[in-house]
């Protein structure tokens, strides 16, 4: 397992939902693509509902994690990329991205709106970055 440091700097804002800055030692770094809310058949999973694709999308991301021999603990950065962003989509992207992180120091986090994702389907897309030991 990597060593992760989760650091708080004076004169930043400490927010419960990521980490302003996380160092991580260890010998494998584990990059999964941005994942979006698809199921194992290729289908869409949560037709127009930006929970339930986010669900999807971080059910998805610890698929891939574990494959690596990873778990969500090992996360140090997520990207998040929200087609037509409007500021009420954070809280439900929060509420269901919590889970996956609860118990443990969230990873460091960006959040973009996009204009459109590769489908026009799909409203939510998450890219990882984990460090292993």
């Amino acid at each position: 397992m990597a060593k992760l440091e989760h650091l708080h700097p004076t004169g930043l804002f400490q927010n419960p939902a990521y980490s302003q800055v996380v160092v991580a030692s260890g010998a494998r770094t584990i990059y999964i693509s941005g994942q979006v809310a698809l199921d194992e058949h290729g289908a869409l999973v949560g037709a127009g509902d930006l929970s339930t694709q986010t669900t999807q999308v971080m059910k998805n991301i610890g698929l891939a994690l574990a494959a690596a021999n990873a778990a969500f603990s090992d996360v140090v950065k997520i990207t998040t990329y929200v087609v037509n962003y409007r500021p009420e989509h954070r809280a439900i992207i929060a509420k269901a991205r919590t889970p996956f992180f609860a118990n443990m120091p969230p990873p460091a986090s960006t959040l973009v709106g996009v204009s459109a994702l590769a489908a026009p389907e799909w409203l939510i897309e998450i890219e990882a970055i984990a460090v292993t030991g």
